[in-house]
């Protein structure tokens, strides 16, 4: 299995590298050369069993040679074990035809945990086998940070350096970040938005002597390994629902694309997807864009589900390579236009092929408080904002066909948001009980990205 970039002009890796390199040389994303696909019986085989198990299935055909069957079954189990269900990813009915994933069952309270925990395995294993030490830096709107940090603290190979925008993020979200008390995890308070961390994250990227001086390595979603770990919760909940024997369909609330993109990759593969509808709160450049055809930045307006404030939405250039028929000169350009406009215009072929696969829809912040205040009333289910936005949009697409809405987090984790909207303040788990007793480790940082790369420099020797 050989792995591309959606721009076309970096060299084609293998799994592995594509793992540990992110970003590709040319500025674009890494995606493999073909989708392997699974027969209706490879599917239908998946029924009653666990997550490892369709894990495994699923991921094999990506992975290559990178590791042994049993190795990766191995590295699969590892990462799931500290799960706080046996399902890992289970099923909740809010109302006939409309389902809720949970997703917030892993060590950090978010759906990034499915990911980031493997990643921290794969990575592991790789680099124990090179003898190598990398440097990862990662750029959060709230939950990656703290998945990542808890997947790669402690380890003697790995620094890693978590960017997030200063008084942007949930009190919740941010000590999940400071509290590490890891020599080699790095807390940075940032002064911006996400996409200002963000875009310090690929200028970082693509400044290639730093980036080989000291050994760069993201775990943003523009890694494909993130996506690929994601695709596995659409193949276990659809077949909980009968599939591949019927369709199904996915809302998903979100802000960077690699979620909603996962289950693009699902259908792909196989999966029997009718539609796949992206869930946006204020910050609607995603559902703006598939109205009008327009990709037009604008303000990040800070909204109770932060986690989607974001205007720059990476991994949408992944559906557009596919949209462009797989032209990555087509891509570079729109890119370009991005990076000097603010904006570009999809094509009207490409338009029409990103609109036969996914549909959208926006919330307003009174509108996703309402969301939280009726959907614990009528299914005693309590949600986080941003799963809340998921479920708002989600009524408007129900129909014959299973509708499944992805809850990205635990209430707990925006407790002022739900406590506004319901009165409840909802409680973390008890082994995090003790979160806001914990001494705090942050740095504050401004935009500059010549001060951020002398002080990784500084603080990894590198």
């Amino acid at each position: 299995m050989k792995y591309i970039s959606t721009r076309g002009a970096a060299p084609e890796l293998s799994f592995e590298q594509a793992m540990l390199t992110g970003l590709a040389r040319d500025g674009g994303l890494y995606l493999p050369e073909s989708v392997p696909s699974l027969s209706h019986a490879q599917i239908a085989a998946m029924a009653g069993q666990s997550y490892e198990e369709i894990a495994f299935t699923v991921m094999k055909p990506f992975i290559g040679d990178t590791f042994t069957d049993a190795e990766f079954k191995t590295l699969i189990a590892q990462a799931y074990a500290g799960f706080g269900h046996d399902a890992r990813a289970p099923l909740k009915q809010l109302a006939p035809n409309h389902f809720l994933l949970e997703l917030f069952h892993g060590p950090t309270l978010a759906f990034k945990d499915f990911a980031m925990q493997l990643i921290g395995q794969l990575f592991q294993a790789s680099l124990g086998r090179s003898g190598e030490r990398v440097t990862i830096v990662g750029a959060t709107s709230g939950d990656t940070g703290s998945a990542a940090i808890e997947a790669f603290r402690g380890l003697s190979n790995v620094d890693v350096f978590i960017l997030f925008p200063h008084g942007r993020v949930s009190e919740v979200q941010r000590r999940q970040m400071t509290t590490a008390a890891d020599a080699n995890v790095h807390a940075l308070a940032v002064d911006g938005d996400f996409d200002t961390c963000q875009g310090l994250l690929k200028d970082m990227f693509n400044d290639f002597e730093f980036r080989d001086r000291v050994r760069l390595a993201g775990v943003n979603s523009i890694n494909w390994a993130r996506v690929l770990a994601q695709v596995v919760y659409y193949f276990s909940s659809a077949v909980s629902l009968g599939a591949p024997h019927r369709k199904v369909s996915f809302t998903v609330p979100t802000g960077n694309f690699g979620d909603i993109f996962a289950g693009y990759i699902a259908r792909q593969m196989g999966l029997p997807i009718e539609k796949l509808v992206i869930a946006t709160n204020q910050n609607d450049i995603l559902h703006r864009c598939l109205t009008t055809g327009v990709y037009q930045t604008d303000k990040v307006h800070p909204s109770i589900s932060p986690s989607m404030d974001i205007q720059v939405s990476s991994n949408f250039e992944r559906a557009l390579f596919d949209a462009y028929g797989r032209e990555g000169a087509a891509v570079a350009q729109v890119m370009d236009e991005l990076k000097s406009t603010g904006a570009f215009t999809v094509s009207q072929g490409a338009l029409q092929a990103l609109r036969e696969v996914f549909t959208s829809g926006r919330v307003s912040e009174a509108e996703t408080s309402a969301s939280i205040k009726t959907t614990l009333a009528q299914s005693a289910e309590l949600l986080c904002p941003h799963s809340a936005v998921g479920t708002a949009v989600a009524v408007d697409h129900l129909g014959a066909t299973p509708m499944i809405t992805l809850a990205t987090a635990h209430p707990a984790k925006f407790p002022d948001a739900v406590e506004a909207a319901t009165g409840i303040r909802p409680a973390l788990p008890p082994r995090m009980a003790d979160l806001f007793e914990r001494e705090e480790r942050v740095t504050r940082m401004t935009g500059d990205l010549a001060a951020l790369q002398a002080l990784i420099l500084e603080r990894t020797g590198a």
